[in-house]
């Protein structure tokens, strides 16, 4: 089945598939020619969700990949110890079955969390980084929500209105809650479009979804965690040998700007962009300007 089919003309490069990651059964986004870019998602998203405007740019002239994590998009969803070090064990070893010894590494958010502590732990396997409003790059101002889902019974009630929301609300409230939430405000119809939408209501609605999801939140927003502790990583940035992009969506609530600015100032090889205009996710807020400065970066 071809991923792009439900609203634009597929590109030719791109193929949607499943395959074995051991015992786990993964969807993916794959194609194009060329040295290897490897995309990693953030929290309750997809590979073919997150990456929607920039996977068909990227493959003009690379290979691309975007594993749905195990517990999100498409990929099976296990009864297992979600978070940043099962993420990444599954990373290496997607990487070890598609036989890539090393690639350039893209991830937003969550998955620029599991990136890093690929490029820490396992530099050998990261030629370039990415970093996309990146998680463990300092305190994140968290929204009260992802306190509400750490509460057993409660995550888990909202959650189901929030798929419920989902099913009823229409598209304009919905954009415009999910635009506040991630401080996207620009076109928020062309950013969050129907396919978007529906792929949104697909993940939710997904049998193991809703308990991947909570357990993922669970292992991040402890005190420890969002205070600093184990999933900020800054002290260990000067480590970091491989040319680093970080591309910051200028209004994120989440992440600001100065955990971009200090991790910058930190690892010698690396460069910022900063987009105007674009919140939390600046890969599909500003996807143009977003693919042009990933495009230099990959080419340098």
């Amino acid at each position: 089945m071809m991923l792009w089919s439900v609203t634009r003309r597929p590109p030719r490069t791109l193929h949607s598939g499943y395959l074995q990651v051991g015992s786990l059964r993964v969807h993916h986004t794959h194609g194009g020619r060329g040295s290897p870019v490897l995309f990693i998602h953030g929290l309750g998203s997809s590979g073919y969700i997150e990456w929607r405007f920039n996977l068909d740019a990227t493959s003009e002239s690379h290979r691309v990949y975007a594993p749905d994590l195990p517990g999100f998009g498409r990929s099976e969803k296990p009864r297992a110890r979600y978070g940043i070090p099962y993420f990444t064990r599954f990373i290496e070893r997607y990487m070890e079955g598609r036989g890539l010894r090393s690639a350039v590494v893209v991830g937003a958010s969550l998955g620029g969390r599991i990136a890093l502590e690929l490029a820490l732990e396992k530099p050998r396997l990261v030629r370039k980084l990415v970093l996309v409003n990146a998680l463990g790059l300092g305190r994140p101002n968290v929204h009260v929500s992802y306190g509400l889902v750490t509460i057993p019974r409660l995550g888990e009630a909202v959650m189901n209105v929030a798929r419920d929301a989902l099913q009823w609300a229409p598209s304009q409230m919905i954009r415009r809650v999910a635009g506040r939430l991630s401080g996207a405000s620009h076109d928020l119809k062309r950013t969050m479009d129907d396919v978007y939408l529906d792929n949104l209501r697909e993940l939710y609605s997904a049998e193991g979804y809703h308990d991947a999801y909570l357990a993922t939140v669970r292992s991040l927003v402890t005190p420890r965690a969002v205070f600093g502790g184990q999933h900020d990583v800054t002290t260990r940035l000067h480590v970091l040998k491989m040319p680093v992009q970080l591309i910051w969506g200028a209004n994120d609530p989440l992440f600001p700007v100065a955990h971009a600015a200090r991790a910058r100032s930190l690892i010698e090889h690396s460069r910022l962009a900063v987009i105007q205009g674009a919140g939390h996710t600046p890969q599909a807020e500003r996807p143009e300007e977003f693919n042009r400065v990933l495009n230099r970066f990959l080419n340098a």
